[in-house]
């Protein structure tokens, strides 16, 4: 029996796969997509991938792509609230953003920075990492626990609409992606773990306010 590692939905009967013959648990309940147990990667597999990211704050185009993130969260928060960037890899850089337009923010990996910050914070950015959690529903629940009553959650990782183009979808090409959204998938969860959605581009950047 597979079950929903979101919203726990243990009557999932259908399946998707990639090109890599990974196989992929559907719930027809939150929408999530995510990989079965025996293809989730290990710590050391994880670690060797990240660690060829070369992301950088030199790197004008991944700073771009950062920035579909911090611009419509910059209407949420100011200089005076503190903000953690949670999943920054190996090289922090929308930490170092946030600094240089004087946002106070600290940083947390699994991997890489894995002392918890005690918070809690006004606002959170998660870019690029809800794709490789195992647990969502876990994240989920310790990113609610660090932020403050009325903080802000900024979620960037890239939607998926339609079952049919999953086999083909460039963003399951990376064997650490394990967990797809839809964009109802977030509706879903500010439901679920009491939040108010604030900001959803349809596309991959969704703002959540704690309640």
């Amino acid at each position: 029996m597979i079950t929903c590692p979101l919203c726990k939905n243990q009557e999932i009967s259908e399946t998707l796969s990639d090109r890599k013959g990974r196989s992929f648990g559907y719930c027809n309940q939150c929408l999530l997509v995510f990989a079965e147990k025996q293809f989730l990667p290990s710590f050391e597999a994880e670690e060797n991938r990240y660690r060829q990211h070369l992301n950088s704050i030199t790197d004008k185009g991944y700073v771009q792509f950062l920035k579909q993130a911090i611009d419509p969260a910059k209407k949420y928060i100011s200089e005076d609230m503190t903000g953690l960037d949670y999943g920054c890899g190996p090289n922090p850089t929308l930490s170092k953003l946030l600094m240089e337009e004087n946002f106070c923010c600290e940083i947390y990996d699994p991997i890489f920075f894995p002392e918890v910050p005690e918070g809690p914070f006004n606002f959170i950015f998660a870019t690029e990492c809800f794709e490789h959690f195992f647990e969502p529903a876990k994240e989920l629940l310790q990113l609610k626990n660090l932020l403050k009553s009325n903080g802000m959650l900024v979620i960037m990782t890239e939607f998926w609409s339609e079952k049919h183009q999953f086999s083909d979808w460039y963003y399951t090409r990376d064997f650490t992606h394990v967990s797809f959204y839809h964009a109802g998938t977030f509706a879903f969860i500010a439901e679920k773990f009491g939040f108010e959605m604030i900001y959803n581009d349809q596309k991959r950047v969704v703002i959540l306010r704690c309640k």
